[in-house]
């Protein structure tokens, strides 16, 4: 095991003993209460729960044998959700072929971000995870249950999932992926058709042709944003079938993945010699396995976010110098759109999953001795194929496209994509993987806004077309939800096309699909209740410095000390928006998940 990563696991062990210690305690109480709870229901109780299900009824009233329940995300509004329109059914038959039986638990919103970004809509998307995790634990509640099925993808669905079944972590429990979208228009060119939208060189007709172009059918978006980014992450962490991360929907590999993952749930139930539950699977190596497969494959800056709220249900603590000590040691192995040209179609072609996980496992550089949910983790470094009516797992060989994947011997990168900023702006993440080295480093007037619009009004005056940090703040969980802001990326990657040096800091998030224009984000502590970005005017000099690990305004520090700080602007209505207020007073820094489920809650 490659020393440093040892260290950092070590570290994390360490500063969660006790919360660690406290949550196996939770779950085994929860067990010893689960084991027994369909008996000890009284008669009126189970027929409530079973009166829906006539067909396995007789079966249930046995109590014999494993009923799972399925927590599903379908709706046909979201692409990637909507494969999963008959997927309990057919999973009640998968079921029933190895003697069990499934009822869905309960369904949780999965809504589009990009549908609402840009939009009001997008100042829930944050708090729509923590709503997920507790329409889960919901949905889990009814005790009628002895292991759990997820079906969950995008971008807070799947952390939302884990974070509410972590609570029920006593249950074995399987994520269900749907797959990617096969490839439409390249990424590449839909990008550039943005940026000739922003600069008015094409319509709103061509710009619509061209998003249709790229997501167009059932599946998850082919680009490795925040959905897909899930997708490995549930892989490295052994919480899917082997290989399930991305193949195509309405294929037979991913039906058979998906009945596989039916089949190997009633295996690993409490009543037999092969027990694997959620708790366990996800320990402090789980965690940072999910972490190294972030780094080696340039995923999501959300997942900075994400995975520290993951690890938090489940007693694990996390922070942003983890990531950061990582990030030195693990090479970059894979360039996916954006941070390369292919698509995650390319990706899976050139060897997916499997090739990463053999590569990364035979550098030392991921923990092998994780309990997965299918076998010994080595198995997730091998490739699903279809035999008969059934499934085989096989080396996938050598890079099918070392454009895209290479091995750990011979990376894009020696380091991960990721650093941490500290100055006087306080402290901020920035994924790199996709920005030229020549462009770490920018040193630029500032220009404050406080709304996304305002910097689209700017920019189309031509008041930006210049050397500009643009400044974005009150975008914080506790002031708006913390939208995505990258409805900024056209405008600010026209100014860099035209030679401006330029840069974006916010306490705001960045899409998963962010790519070459460096951006600090994540600043915390927010502008509200006195982050620093509060003090920055117009005209004051930023420097961010991704070589040196720096965010600093070039201020003289009495003057700066001295400053008042902005005054926040008053928090929106419409959309719901004001239905979340307790989210958004209750909520914590990005670092500790910017959650507020865990307010109260010993965590």
């Amino acid at each position: 095991m490659n020393p440093a990563i040892s260290a950092v696991t070590a570290r994390i062990i360490e500063r969660s003993r006790p919360t660690r210690r406290a949550y196996l305690d939770l779950i085994e109480r929860e067990r010893d209460r689960g084991s027994r709870s369909r008996a000890t229901l009284g008669c009126a109780n189970l027929a409530h729960g079973y009166a829906g299900t006539e067909e396995d009824r007789d079966a249930m009233k046995t109590n014999a044998a494993m009923n799972i329940g399925i927590v599903t995300s379908y709706n046909d509004m979201l692409s990637a959700h909507a494969v999963y329109y008959r997927y309990p059914e057919q999973m009640k038959v998968w079921a029933r072929e190895v003697g069990a039986t499934a009822q869905v638990a309960g369904g949780v919103p999965a809504m589009c971000d990009g549908v609402t970004q840009g939009y009001p809509g997008m100042e829930l998307s944050l708090f729509s995870r923590d709503t997920i995790a507790l329409s889960t634990a919901i949905a889990l509640t009814h005790g009628l249950f002895e292991g759990a099925a997820l079906l969950g993808i995008c971008d807070k669905i799947v952390p939302g999932l884990l974070m509410g079944s972590l609570r029920f972590g006593h249950l074995p429990t399987i994520l269900v992926p749907g797959g990617p979208m096969r490839t439409g228009i390249p990424n590449k060119a839909k990008a550039a058709v943005r940026e000739q939208f922003a600069e008015g060189k094409v319509g709103r007709e061509e710009l619509l042709e061209a998003e249709i172009g790229a997501y167009h059918s059932k599946g998850t978006c082919t680009f490795y944003g925040t959905a897909n980014t899930n997708q490995m992450m549930m892989e490295v962490m052994g919480l899917h079938m082997p290989g399930a991360a991305f193949a195509n929907p309405g294929t037979k590999l991913r039906q058979e993945l998906s009945r596989a993952a039916v089949h190997r749930l009633a295996e690993i139930g409490w009543d037999g010699d092969d027990y694997r539950p959620l708790g366990h699977c996800v320990d402090e190596r789980a965690i940072v396995n999910a972490a190294v497969g972030l780094l080696a494959t340039g995923g999501s800056t959300n997942h900075l976010i994400h995975l520290p709220a993951i690890a938090r249900a489940a007693g694990i603590v996390i922070d942003w110098e983890d990531f950061d000590q990582l990030s030195r040691v693990v090479p970059l192995v894979a360039r996916v759109y954006p941070n390369g040209s292919a698509d995650v179609n390319g990706f899976e072609d050139a060897g997916g999953m499997p090739f990463v996980i053999r590569e990364l496992l035979g550098a030392g550089l991921l923990h092998g001795d994780i309990l997965t949910v299918a076998g010994d983790f080595a198995d997730y470094g091998k490739r699903p194929v279809v035999d008969g009516d059934g499934l085989r797992w096989e080396d996938p060989g050598a890079s099918g496209d070392e454009t895209i994947l290479r091995p750990a011997g011979n990376p894009f990168s020696a380091e991960g994509g990721f650093r941490i900023l500290t100055g006087n702006l306080g402290r901020a993440c920035i994924k790199v993987s996709a920005v030229d080295q020549d462009r770490w480093v920018v040193e630029a007037p500032a220009r404050v806004f406080h709304d996304q619009a305002d910097v689209q009004a700017a920019f189309k005056a031509g008041e930006l077309d210049r050397d500009v940090v643009v400044v974005m703040r009150f975008q914080g969980p506790r002031a708006n939800g913390m939208p995505e802001l990258h409805k900024l990326t056209p405008p600010l990657g026209v100014l860099q096309n035209k030679g401006h040096r330029v840069a974006l800091v916010t306490d705001g998030r960045m899409s998963g699909a962010s790519g070459k224009v460096p951006a600090a984000i994540h600043c915390s502590p927010e502008a509200l209740g006195g982050g620093p970005l509060g003090r920055v005017r117009d005209g004051d000099v930023i420097r961010l410095d991704a070589v040196n690990g720096t965010l600093d305004a070039l201020v003289d520090a009495v003057e700066w000390d001295a400053r008042d700080l902005a005054e926040c602007p008053p928090a929106a209505e419409g959309m719901g928006r004001e239905l979340f207020g307790l989210f958004r007073g209750a909520a914590d820094e990005a670092e500790l998940g910017a959650s507020a489920i865990f307010a109260g809650a010993g965590l």
